[in-house]
Parts: structure tokens; C-alpha cells; sequence
């Protein structure tokens, strides 16, 4: 007996519709992927590097990758400029941009992230996408700029991106935001 005929009504009527039997419905029993898991994948599937800068996330987007199993892989590491002459001698960050705009600006963010390429790079050769976080977290603003002002930014071969928001949020929700939104960047990126 099919199962169209035990249960009875509309299936009676049409005994050769398909799609609609319980039984033929595929559940999966696996979790979905998390972004930085799609991230580590994607990269992998490219044979990629990535390398972070981050100010703003003081280290949480470079901790949301390494989260992932065979990050090793794919990931450079990360160098958490938090000060501002931090993002000038390691990252390269023009001097006279941070005089003039200070940290927390787009094309900071675009220098970070190209910097981190250079300098986790292997052999001469930059790693293959570097991202950057620079911005806000409050509760106060050192500069004027609202808290939760954010610039995020990703640098590969094929080119940069920036994205610049205004997060709403205390400090740790903030700082959360970003990574993640970092994470999707790439992601759009690649």
C-alpha cells in the first residue's frame, strides 16, 4: 500500500503527484555552517591567505576565524593596532591621513587592511586578502564622531572595499557587530 492510499484524500484523487509524500522529503540532520566556517571554506576552496588588522575589535575577528577548525589553513594571523602610531609603523597607515582625519576613517580602514597584507605576507609575497576594523565602541568619543561610527574594510588581489556604518549598541555589542560583519565582507568579497 502506498503511502498516498493510507493517508487518503487529495492524493487519491491525483495518484501520480510526486512532491508531496512525507516519506520523500530529505531532512538534513547536520547544523548549518557558520560564517566563519563558510569563510575558512571559501578561502580554502581558493587556496587563500588572509591576514587581519583590527583596532576597534581589539582581536575578535581574528578569534572568530581561529574558532574554526583548520583555520591553520588559511589564516596569516593578526595584528591588533589598537594605538594610532601602531597603524602607521606596522601597517603602513600614511602619517599625514591620521593627522587629518585621525584613526577612525575609511581610507585608514583601506590602509589597515592592505598593511596587513604586506606584512603577514610570506616570502615576499602578501597574504591574499587582508581585512581592517577601525571605528568607535564608546562609551565615549575621543574625536567627535558618534559611538558606533565603524569602517571595515577588505583589501585582495582584485582589489578594496570599504564598508562604513553606524552600529547601535553599548561597547561589547559594538565591537561583536563588526567582527562579524567583517567576516560577511570577506565573504561578499570573495
Amino acid at each position: 500500500m502506498s503511502a498516498s492510499s493510507r493517508r487518503g484524500g487529495a492524493h487519491d484523487e491525483h495518484p501520480d503527484a510526486e512532491g508531496d509524500d512525507l516519506e520523500s522529503t530529505l531532512v538534513s540532520a547536520g547544523r548549518r555552517s557558520s560564517e566563519p566556517e563558510r569563510l575558512v571554506a571559501r578561502l580554502a576552496d581558493l587556496g587563500w591567505s588572509i591576514a587581519a588588522a583590527e583596532s576597534l575589535t581589539g582581536g575578535l575577528l581574528a578569534a572568530s576565524i581561529v574558532s574554526v577548525s583548520g583555520a591553520s589553513r588559511v589564516f596569516r594571523g593578526g595584528i591588533v593596532a589598537y594605538a594610532t602610531d601602531v597603524k602607521a609603523s606596522l601597517l603602513g597607515v600614511e602619517q599625514h591621513l591620521l593627522d587629518a582625519h585621525g584613526p577612525v576613517h575609511p581610507r585608514v580602514a583601506s590602509q589597515m587592511a592592505e598593511g596587513v597584507r604586506r606584512a603577514l605576507g610570506r616570502d615576499g609575497v602578501p597574504a591574499d586578502v587582508g581585512v581592517a576594523t577601525t571605528g568607535i565602541a564608546g562609551p565615549l568619543s575621543p574625536d567627535g564622531q558618534p559611538v558606533g561610527t565603524v569602517h571595515i574594510a577588505v583589501a585582495t588581489p582584485l582589489g578594496s572595499r570599504v564598508e562604513s556604518v553606524l552600529i547601535d549598541g553599548d561597547r561589547a555589542a559594538i565591537r561583536t557587530e563588526t567582527a562579524a560583519r567583517a567576516v560577511r565582507l570577506v565573504l561578499d568579497a570573495l
